[in-house]
């Protein structure tokens, strides 16, 4: 059954679980705890979540606010940009703080290291910068994956 349910659905992680519906990793890992994700299961350490329209489909908790994920796919690009203040505070500081900042929406994500899984472009429009004051940016669309690390 497991099989047959594999090649009728797509099968997710966590981290991208999290990123198709808008929220934290740990958020993801509570819901999963509490069987609130459908049709999910661990599989060794692992877990592998089901699509269902390309959402994984969490049922609605019994008490509290109503869940704040995302129900369809994003519509606003997302922008990567390199943030100058931070390479040179961390030379002047021998410091090691992420230099990367990926903009979703109202969201921003920084890091040192970022995975475009899909198509992208780079701009470069120094009369119309971006709010933050970029010139320089890669524009991805909303439904491309992006996984960003920081390293220590």
């Amino acid at each position: 059954m497991n099989q047959q349910m594999n090649q009728q659905t797509k099968i997710v992680g966590t981290t991208q679980a999290a990123f198709l519906l808008g929220i934290c990793v740990q958020r993801v890992r509570q819901l999963l705890k509490n069987g609130r994700i459908k049709g999910a299961q661990k599989v060794g350490r692992f877990w592998q979540i089901p699509l269902f329209n390309g959402l994984p489909k969490v049922s609605p908790g019994r008490r509290g606010p109503k869940g704040t994920w995302r129900r369809g796919f994003q519509k606003v690009a997302t922008y990567i940009h390199v943030n100058q203040n931070v390479i040179k505070q961390n030379k002047k500081y021998d410091t090691y703080k992420p230099v990367l900042t990926v903009k979703q929406g109202n969201r921003n994500t920084y890091g040192h290291y970022v995975e475009i899984k899909g198509p992208s472009r780079l701009v470069y429009q120094p009369n119309c910068p971006k709010d933050c004051g970029a010139t320089v940016w890669l524009e991805v669309d909303p439904s491309v994956e992006i996984l960003t690390k920081v390293f220590s």
